[in-house]
């Protein structure tokens, strides 16, 4: 029997390899996106699959369908974007979680709801666990995307349990690939654009801040082994470790300073002069960050597996080719 998935923001940079992932594990792939940061470019591949549909909608809004899975990817991720409009970024991961969880609990679909290593805040604790509550400020310029992932979660547990809704969150750590906009102001693509652009590479606070920075390929393989892990079984694997919700750190545990991305970037494009500037840190701007990904090692089976020399050299080649189209 074919199976049937909802993806909501999955013409975005990480929904639209989920997409392909899935239809070439013969799903039937319904994508929900009002287009606020995804693009139709990102899956114009895909619109004449007849598996596939597209539905132009926005997540606040309620929708129907009947689907055996849903994979909430909907609200901006990036500072530039989720900054934008502050009031929608909070009341995507809010309402929108609450409609997907509805539909949920309509239709019997299991959800996997796609969090973030910044509800983790500046942390205090290194490297973060998925038991860590962090540091958040719940009034500054990053809360509208910080908080209301959090919120989001708060609604996910309590679906599940006073409902009994099937939900599992991974809490994905620094991502990058193809399909990424080139000015959504994440790090990596900002480092790759300016160089290629003959600019300076321009570096918030002195550099020594961390990251760890998580291919897109890896990312969708553990999403999916997260969604097939029986339920059984993930109730088993949540009472062993005390989970009141089945949450888990997606990411990869190498840790890098800005300023080596910078140079690693640098490197990669020898054709091009690069050098780089040093402008002030933002507000909130997390000093480290890096998952311990033990829970998902244990549950999944997975680590990540693509270096970042490898995953930059794809990622750049992609913006080489972006450019010119």
């Amino acid at each position: 029997m074919i199976r049937k998935a909802l993806i909501t923001g999955g013409a975005g940079f990480i929904g639209s390899h989920l997409a392909k992932r899935l239809l070439s594990e013969n799903y039937e792939v319904t994508v929900l996106d009002n287009l606020f940061t995804g693009t139709k470019s990102n899956i114009y591949d895909l619109l004449d699959n007849r598996r596939f549909t597209f539905i132009l909608h926005d997540v606040t809004q309620p929708f129907w369908g009947q689907f055996d899975e849903i994979y909430n990817l909907a609200c901006p991720a990036s500072p530039i974007h989720y900054q934008r409009n502050p009031v929608e970024t909070i009341k995507t991961s809010f309402i929108g979680m609450m409609n997907v969880l509805e539909l949920a609990l309509k239709t019997k679909a299991k959800v996997l709801h796609t969090s973030t290593s910044e509800i983790y805040g500046d942390p205090l604790e290194h490297p973060q666990r998925e038991s860590y509550w962090g540091n958040v400020n719940t009034i500054g310029t990053r809360s509208c995307y910080d908080e209301g992932k959090r919120a989001a979660e708060t609604l996910a547990r309590d679906y599940h349990c006073e409902y009994g809704v099937d939900v599992r969150m991974v809490r994905i750590f620094n991502t990058y690939g193809p399909n990424m906009h080139p000015q959504d102001g994440r790090v990596i693509s900002n480092f790759i654009m300016q160089t290629l652009r003959g600019e300076p590479i321009t570096i918030y606070g002195d550099g020594s801040q961390t990251r760890s920075f998580q291919y897109v390929d890896d990312l969708v393989e553990a999403i999916r082994r997260y969604m097939e892990v029986d339920g059984k079984a993930l109730a088993d694997f949540c009472a062993a470790h005390r989970l009141l919700t089945p949450v888990i750190n997606t990411g990869n545990p190498e840790e890098y300073t800005i300023r080596e991305l910078a140079e690693r970037v640098i490197a990669a494009l020898p054709e091009k002069d690069g050098r780089i500037v040093y402008r002030p840190l933002p507000q909130d701007d997390p000093r480290r960050r890096k998952p311990d990904i033990a829970l998902a090692t244990e549950l999944l089976g997975w680590k990540p597996v693509v270096p970042l020399s490898v995953g930059l050299s794809k990622t750049i080649e992609y913006f080489r080719t972006f450019g010119k189209n």
